[in-house]
């Protein structure tokens, strides 16, 4: 039985998997978007999205803590920077895999594991932009102003046809 076993191991001892994740964090990070097989973007969407949801909130300590999962200034520094300012009101889901089929040379099923805020593909072709809540009674309607405005030109003209007769 499996009770408890969430790691999947990847047929690697754990240096290695660790190194191996960690790389292949710093690599999404860094181009938005990788292909591997399906089992490392499991295992790797598991990996980098609980350090996404640490670099919203950028603290030193925080950065510590990346830093000691990544073991990669440049990575944790483009995670701090711009991944942040893009994931910042998402609640989670930082990650989406695709799987493209299987590979060549050994029939392993492939993925392509990508950040989600950074395919203008699935968003639209547009970028996000908070739109302003409305309330119902929140404005009042301005009827009197162009009123006024139409009775002025109105009464001016008026005068000007009395001035010439």
């Amino acid at each position: 039985m499996r009770h408890g076993k969430k790691v999947n191991h990847l047929s690697r001892q754990t240096g290695h998997r660790k190194s191996m994740l960690a790389n292949m964090a710093c690599s999404l990070i860094e181009h938005k978007r990788i292909n591997t097989t399906v089992a490392k973007a499991k295992a790797l969407k598991q990996f980098v999205e609980p350090l996404i949801t640490k670099s919203k909130e950028d603290t030193t300590h925080n950065r510590r803590i990346v830093f000691a999962y990544l073991r990669n200034k440049y990575g944790v520094t483009e995670l701090f920077r711009e991944v942040a300012a893009k994931v910042g009101d998402r609640p989670g889901g930082y990650t989406r895999i695709i799987k493209v089929g299987n590979r060549l040379g050994d029939n392993a099923d492939m993925a392509m594991i990508e950040l989600v805020d950074f395919n203008e593909l699935y968003n639209g072709g547009k970028k996000e932009e908070k739109k302003a809540k409305s309330r119902r009674g929140g404005k009042a309607k301005k009827t009197e102003t162009p009123v006024a405005e139409t009775e002025a030109p109105e009464t001016s003209s008026e005068e000007t046809t009395d001035k010439a007769e």
